[in-house]
């Protein structure tokens, strides 16, 4: 997959080297903690933050040996800390450390998908506003509706993004908890304050209560909304793949100098950009399942969910992002044709006015059914005949004997159905 997107602030956030780094932060924390509270040395607390630290090939290396990456941090954190590792990791288990951490790591990437979001929804935006008022067909089963505009239809993805970042929100917020609770979560070797001190100094809120673990509810929200995000992102690029369509044509991604589109057709333009960005939210959702699965834990806490986690949760942010960097360009450089979507709102010679008609029809004093009637009739003639149907329903004397010409004519405009574009824009203040 050749693409500029290298992923810097998104992969740097999951390697091991911040892991590590989150899980020494911690640990320091911890003993500062314990510090304060007079449960040891003060020295030794200085002593932990000055000295603390780690080296990634030495973790790895201990880790062969001792097949527990927790206890080869800690042994790797004691080479550089000396006699007073010994108040390292006191009193705590492995998920105080690892879930905690886990949790900043989700935090952090939440936040920076945050951004990426609201990145978007600024080009959707710009996009609503320049294309507010361009008429185009609105579809509904594939099939020609009534006229809307090309702006309303960015107005839709641009609520359905505020509601991603409002959830998106949501669920950083419930990610950011702490847990330093012991080995079933009852601290009953570790001073509850520890965890209120570390969490604050982290920019967590610690956990009500806990087993071993953090419940994987919390997690379950998290990656279920990057996969309902990740709908939506589908969602505009497959109606722009739609809007592609060589029958259709009113918007296209953009097609740089040089690209290629065919190793056999040389003139394909194809949405290859869209289709990426559809097929990688099925990953997302995918990935939601596997965290949904993750709930169910035996008891206090198995280790079922955790290598799932290692998969799932770097990967899915990782993908978001890639997939919003993706979209960001898309719609950028987005190339829209007006003229292509007025031509196809004439396409189907009139029909779209059918149901003005049937309603101005119900006014002259009709039942609905006999306006439904002669509306539909004439209307199944321009589907047969490829006439005009403003033409078959002049020649329709039943038709003309309850409506005038120039009634008649006037219900033939597209204007009328963008009438409440102003008011539905306002509620966005645009």
């Amino acid at each position: 997959m050749i693409d500029r997107y290298t992923r810097p602030e998104m992969g740097r956030i999951w390697d091991l080297e911040n892991k590590f780094r989150k899980w020494l932060d911690i640990e320091i924390a911890a003993a500062e903690a314990m510090a304060e509270l007079g449960e040891i040395p003060a020295e030794a607390a200085k002593n932990i933050r000055e000295k603390a630290d780690f080296n990634v090939p030495r973790i790895e290396e201990i880790e062969a040996v001792t097949n527990h990456d927790v206890i080869a941090f800690l042994t790797c954190v004691a080479e550089y800390v000396g006699e007073d590792s010994k108040y390292v990791h006191l009193g705590m288990t492995s998920s105080d450390v690892g879930d905690t951490a886990l949790c900043l790591l989700m935090k952090e990437a939440g936040e920076h998908l945050i951004g990426k979001l609201e990145t978007l929804r600024e080009k959707i935006k710009a996009k609503a506003k320049e294309y507010k008022y361009t008429p185009m067909i609105g579809r509904t089963h594939g099939i020609h509706a009534e006229p809307m505009t090309f702006g309303m239809k960015m107005l839709l993805w641009l609520a359905e993004t505020d509601r991603n970042l409002e959830r998106l929100k949501r669920a950083v917020k419930t990610i950011s908890v702490g847990k330093i609770s012991g080995a079933v979560g009852t601290y009953a070797n570790i001073n509850p304050e520890v965890e209120t001190r570390i969490c604050a100094k982290l920019g967590l809120t610690p956990a009500p209560i806990a087993t071993q673990v953090i419940q994987r509810d919390r997690h379950a929200e998290y990656m279920s909304t990057l996969a309902v995000t990740g709908a939506t992102l589908e969602k505009i690029a497959t109606e722009l793949r739609n809007l592609q369509r060589t029958d259709i044509r009113e918007a296209e991604e953009y097609f740089g100098k040089g690209q290629k589109g065919s190793s056999a057709m040389p003139h394909k333009r194809n949405p290859i950009t869209n289709e990426r960005i559809s097929g990688l939210a099925r990953v997302l959702r995918g990935n939601a399942l596997a965290a949904l699965e993750n709930v169910a834990l035996w008891h206090e806490r198995d280790i079922s969910h955790s290598s799932v986690e290692r998969v799932i949760v770097p990967d899915s942010t990782i993908l978001l992002d890639y997939m919003l960097h993706l979209l960001i360009k898309v719609i950028d450089n987005l190339l829209v044709y007006p003229d292509a979507m007025m031509e196809n709102l004439n396409k189907t010679r009139g029909l779209i006015y059918s149901g003005r008609l049937l309603l101005a029809l119900v006014d002259k004093g009709i039942l609905r059914e006999r306006s439904y009637e002669l509306v539909q009739r004439n209307a199944m003639q321009v589907w047969a005949t490829k006439q005009n149907y403003l033409d078959l329903l002049l020649a329709d004397k039943e038709v003309m004997e309850l409506i005038s010409e120039q009634e008649l004519r006037e219900l033939f405009d597209h204007k009328w159905y963008l009438r409440h574009v102003d008011m539905i824009f306002a509620r966005f203040g645009l």
